[in-house]
């Protein structure tokens, strides 16, 4: 796959005279996998921030022509139409086009300069933790970014929204991580979360700060942020030198427990871990779970869903709090009770193959 490159119609005004043009310092990493369409919605949102930006989308694997949509889509050649009326006015009217966009494989990243706009296409699905990374290792080599926010393809974003998280992790000394705010994008005055969530290590969940408030609750945004346990993974941003310290994100995972996994190896690193902010400025909004079948406002869990899950809750016990190992693996015989229980036949199965160590 070659370099592919447009130059971008409209933009910002020029340098002042004797100064050079300042950077980006912010990057962002969208992943999509069979889901083109809310990819195109949330990129449309999201160009027009107010803050420059480098993005990156990578195509995980798709193989259903989302990546020549996402090409046709900054040719000026896909429109883009919003999954929702709610929200019509964050990603309408079109931007203008095209776009200048990178269209680059696996091999050619963080080679030469990194293009404001670029897809790596993907030929395998590399699983959530895989794709981001891909995404961040091309992004990191640009070293005027000091910040990257990855996030999920099936979310719109504010204008204000990278300016707010930008400031805010600027702001904040020692910074490792950084959430927003997000909120249902089926039902935009109902939170999904305030910055992410405490953990019972018991479970293995996470019980999301905010969760299904009204979006105009009142909360302290130091609270938030001091009683984050982990990020959302749908608008999470990490700090270059929490990435260089810390790593990527765990690819053993494939879906889920990532962002957990991250904040368990802050708190375990060999020294003070890095501080987790709260961008309370940034309002992303998030149709959950469109691509993998995660609870959401329409539709409950896939068997998909509870295969990953599971295997990836008792990987990161293993990891983390290898002595409560036993009891999450009985807990996981429970749930499959819970879903016979429920007459939720795939799922149970799915459940006790992860459980039992078997591919899906």
């Amino acid at each position: 796959m070659g370099m592919a490159t447009t130059s971008r119609t409209g933009g910002r005004s020029g340098p002042r005279p004797g100064k050079a043009p300042a950077g980006p310092a912010l990057g962002v990493v969208i992943v999509n996998y069979g889901g083109a369409a809310d990819t195109i919605e949330c990129l449309e949102s999201l160009l027009r921030s107010s803050l420059p930006l480098k993005v990156v989308v990578v195509d995980n694997g798709s193989g259903d022509g989302s990546a020549q949509m996402l090409l046709d889509w900054a040719a000026g050649r896909q429109a883009a139409e919003p999954a929702s009326d709610l929200l019509r006015q964050l990603s309408t009217p079109p931007i203008r086009k095209p776009l200048g966009i990178a269209h680059i494989g696996p091999d050619q990243i963080g080679i030469g300069p990194i293009a404001s706009l670029t897809l790596i296409e993907s030929p395998d699905n590399l699983g959530f933790a895989g794709g981001n990374n891909l995404g961040l290792r091309h992004l990191m080599a640009d070293r005027g970014l000091r910040h990257f926010w990855l996030l999920n393809n099936d979310a719109v974003v504010m204008p204000e929204a990278a300016a707010a998280l930008l400031a805010r992790m600027d702001a904040t000394p020692g910074i490792g991580l950084c959430g927003t705010i997000v909120r249902q994008y089926w039902q935009p005055e109902q939170l999904q979360a305030l910055n992410g969530y405490m953990f019972n290590k018991w479970t293995g969940a996470g019980v999301a700060l905010g969760g299904n408030e009204p979006a105009g609750v009142q909360f302290d945004p130091q609270l938030i942020a001091d009683a984050t346990d982990f990020v959302l993974g749908a608008s999470l941003a990490a700090s270059r030198v929490f990435l260089d310290d810390i790593g990527l994100m765990e690819e053993a995972y494939f879906l889920y427990f990532e962002e957990m996994d991250w904040a368990a190896r802050n708190r375990k690193r060999n020294g003070p871990p890095f501080v987790t902010a709260f961008a309370h400025g940034a309002t992303v909004f998030h149709k959950a779970g469109a691509a993998i079948g995660s609870p959401n406002a329409k539709a409950g869990r896939s068997p998909f869903s509870d295969y990953w899950l599971t295997r990836s809750r008792l990987g990161f016990i293993w990891r983390h709090y290898r002595w409560l190992w036993a009891w999450h693996w009985l807990f996981s015989w429970i749930i499959v009770a819970r879903r016979l229980i429920r007459r939720q036949w795939r799922n149970a199965r799915q459940v006790a193959r992860a459980a039992l160590g078997l591919a899906p």
